[in-house]
């Protein structure tokens, strides 16, 4: 057992120094920055400019996309995972592979290719010009924001709901049926309550980086709309004020704990 052990910790020893390398050093000096000021004197200004009117302004807009984004994500994310968990497993895997494959793909070009869709002079303006339709304004919006975020990070939300579902003994379902409960009985009360720490799951890893992106707003927002990712970059590439930039991403820090904590008490309930 001993040695079980010591081998264990030879090999967890790379881990373990990259994450203090690329994950505890960084976030300690986030921290030291957040909670300093450019002498190195101790200060909670750079956390408290989150209240400043064009900061909290910013984390708001942040808030608000965010959450649209992850209730898209759900309303599409559900259905499918219930048409793929009922589908033959050959079907099943190919499905999966087709919402997996753009993964594949760099983030960046990713959100390129919807600029190029969603421009002006895009791809869809100029299929509408086309039929003789006038072209939308689709770049620079809100919406397209949102559907940046929906495309990128759907597959956050469909592989934990799926996971849930999947794991739902069918005889439950049966018993329900068989019990007399409807179908909408049968999902409302059987179904969803056991894929719910899936949808928590999968909630948390949509809402923490849609919350925090920039690329996609840059991109599909054209800096017209700026959300607290973006203003968070510009203080570090444009300010080069690394205080305010770590005093305003330790309230961003704040939102990833509580998804931590809420994702940790949902996996023990699941095991209990």
């Amino acid at each position: 057992m001993n040695r079980t052990k010591h081998i264990s910790r030879v090999l967890g020893l790379p881990y373990r120094l990259w994450a203090a390398v690329f994950i505890v050093v960084p976030l300690v000096m986030v921290i030291w920055y957040g909670l300093t000021d450019a002498n190195g004197h101790a200060t909670f200004a750079n956390v408290a400019a989150i209240a400043d009117p064009a900061h909290s302004k910013a984390l708001l807009m942040s808030i608000l996309l965010a959450a649209a984004a992850t209730l898209v994500c759900l309303l599409l994310a559900y259905p499918l995972c219930m048409f793929l968990v009922e589908t033959e497993s050959h079907s099943n895997s190919f499905l999966t592979m087709l919402l997996i494959i753009p993964m594949w793909m760099n983030f960046l070009l990713r959100t390129y290719a919807w600029q190029s869709i969603l421009e002006k002079t895009g791809i869809l303006n100029t299929a509408l010009t086309a039929l003789g339709l006038h072209p939308l304004r689709l770049i620079n919006t809100p919406g397209a924001i949102i559907l940046g975020m929906v495309y990128n990070f759907l597959p956050f939300m469909v592989l934990p709901i799926y996971n849930s579902l999947e794991k739902i003994d069918p005889n439950v379902i049966n018993a329900a049926r068989d019990l007399g409960a409807s179908s909408r009985q049968t999902f409302l009360k059987v179904t969803f309550p056991l894929s719910l720490p899936g949808v928590i799951s999968g909630i948390n890893l949509v809402f923490v980086p849609a919350l925090t992106t920039f690329v996609i707003t840059s991109l599909l927002g054209g800096g017209k709309i700026l959300l607290i990712g973006n203003v968070i970059e510009q203080e570090f590439t444009l300010a080069y004020d690394w205080h305010l930039g770590s005093g305003l991403s330790l309230v961003l820090l704040i939102f990833i704990i509580i998804s931590v904590v809420i994702s940790t008490l949902t996996d023990k309930e699941e095991e209990a």
